[in-house]
């Protein structure tokens, strides 16, 4: 066989970004950018796509995977959510995904396979690509807690939202009493079993390495590499010297983002607090009527002081946001990974207010660019959303004390360092079998 100019990397997404965008989805296909323009690996992109059963192409093995546009090197992979058990986190279509997505690898022959996300997809793609490719390296990101965690992985316990730190089979029968702590115990062990064909974790912060180094991932496999971001313009000059008292939330209207915590501070601010709220985002159709209904009321008895703007394109109208606003506030009650809406209200020179808790205060530093509140604590919210317009500059203070934002061109440059080493380390196992351990330093 010819050998190829460059090395191949696969990245694997739950979605594919230009359907259904998001954070996950959204750092797959910049980093798949950033690759791109290295042009020391070729980079290809499969994102998930939702079962067109319309489409009679659907209904044929050839026809799951198809270019996703006019990039030859980006592919859609279609599934049928219907076919999706949550509990397990596979597709009960295994056999029929198994084979379209084994074809795919034989066909591409990549050097790595970077996994970016697995739900609608399954763990047991991951031991696909092991059987598949035995000897390429896989690398694995960890965006959330889903592996470890039931409730969408977001380690918050379901009678109280009181945060979870631990995992156990009983603690888990605990919050989801239909499935018996055995059943809990299989959970456990089948994902493990998959994930252990995983050459290396990618965890965003530190805090996430802890917990799936609790959870019995072993510490040598995984890095922490914080988000990377595309590059945007710098900030203009705040210039006029006025009251900074606008306040904007950016994300889903969900429970775990904390709108209504939001919603409950500015309820307790009242109609004469000096600050405005415009909440952007969308999903809230999609949430149950009982949140609804709250979150409706909470929007009604606040209206004199905030305004729902609902969704917006996130490429077109970010910039123009956010120079409309002067702090960004991340309320999530639970730990977050390292939201992507902290380093874009860095990149545009905006403070943040945020729970005191995992990513989020990892990234924002309280006192210097930006402020804590309890988590999940309106009068703790309202306090410091009151502390933020009355105290005279510290607006500025805080936006001078704003890191920068780390650079996507960096990222993928250490990532490509990474896939190297990978595959140094594959080649020598195979000569040399206690030889290639793989090691955490880039």
């Amino acid at each position: 066989m010819a050998s190829r100019s460059r090395p191949k990397v696969l990245l694997v997404c739950h979605n594919h970004p230009a359907i259904r965008p998001g954070g996950a989805e959204g750092y797959a296909m910049a980093l798949y950018e950033a690759i791109r323009a290295d042009a020391e690996f070729e980079p290809l992109l499969v994102g998930r796509a939702e079962r067109e059963m319309s489409d009679a192409r659907r209904d044929s093995e050839s026809g799951r995977l198809t270019a996703a546009n006019d990039d030859p090197n980006q592919f859609l992979y279609y599934t049928d959510t219907a076919q999706w058990d949550w509990f397990y986190g596979r597709s009960n279509d295994r056999a029929a995904l198994t084979r379209s997505f084994r074809d795919f690898l034989l066909a591409q022959r990549p050097d790595v396979v970077h996994f970016q996300h697995t739900v609608f997809l399954g763990y047991d793609m991951v031991r696909i690509t092991r059987n598949t490719l035995p000897d390429v390296p896989i690398v694995y990101m960890l965006h959330d807690y889903l592996p470890i965690c039931q409730r969408s992985g977001q380690m918050v316990r379901t009678k109280n939202n009181a945060l979870c730190q631990e995992e156990s089979p009983r603690r888990c029968h605990e919050c989801f009493p239909q499935f018996s702590p055995q059943t809990f115990f299989m959970r456990k062990r089948f994902i493990q079993s998959h994930l252990s064909q995983v050459d290396l974790f990618v965890a965003p912060s530190d805090y996430v390495r802890e917990r799936y180094v609790d959870w019995g991932i072993p510490s040598e496999k995984i890095m922490v590499e914080p988000y990377a971001r595309v590059p945007v313009p710098a900030p203009a000059d705040p210039g006029e010297d006025r009251p900074r008292n606008r306040f904007a939330f950016f994300g889903q209207f969900t429970p775990y983002k904390g709108a209504d915590v939001l919603l409950g501070a500015m309820a307790k601010l009242g109609p004469d607090f000096e600050g405005h709220l415009w909440i952007h985002g969308a999903n809230l159709e999609t949430q149950s009527d009982e949140f609804k209904a709250q979150f409706e009321g909470l929007l009604n008895e606040t209206r004199a002081t905030v305004t729902f703007a609902g969704p917006y394109d996130h490429d077109r109208e970010l910039a123009q946001l956010m120079a409309r606003t002067d702090w960004v506030i991340v309320p999530s009650i639970w730990w977050e990974t390292g939201p992507l809406v902290v380093l874009e209200a860095f990149q545009h020179g905006r403070p943040v207010i945020c729970s005191d808790i995992g990513g989020m205060s990892e990234k924002v530093a309280d006192g210097v660019s930006g402020l804590h509140f309890r988590r999940g604590d309106s009068d703790s919210l309202a306090e410091v959303m009151r502390r933020a317009v009355e105290t005279p500059f510290l607006w500025k203070e805080l936006r001078d004390g704003i890191p920068p934002v780390y650079d996507i061109a960096d990222n993928s440059a250490l990532m490509t360092r990474v896939y190297e080493r990978l595959i140094a380390a594959r080649r020598l196992m195979q000569s040399d079998p206690a030889g290639g351990r793989v090691l955490q330093d880039a």
